[in-house]
């Protein structure tokens, strides 16, 4: 079930919005919150357990990223 998304589209950015707030309450939605974000953004909720893996991925990259960055670390030679 391709959906094709613009960019530039308002209602994209929208569903961006929505999904990174509900990733900011809860990281691992159970299936019943998938339904309900899934009919609230008009997708399906094969696709929003996609985007909650893929975005729990890059928020484990940026973590590791962010942690390495604040660490000193002794330079040795």
């Amino acid at each position: 079930l391709p959906i094709s998304f613009s960019l530039n589209n308002a209602s994209f950015l929208e569903q961006l919005d929505e999904l990174e707030k509900m990733f900011k309450e809860d990281h691992y939605p159970d299936n019943e919150k998938r339904r309900e974000i899934a009919a609230a953004v008009g997708v399906t909720p094969q696709r929003i357990m996609v985007w909650f893996q893929n975005r729990r991925a890059k928020w484990r990259k940026l973590e590791k990223l962010s942690v390495k960055g604040n660490k000193k670390y002794p330079t040795s030679s």
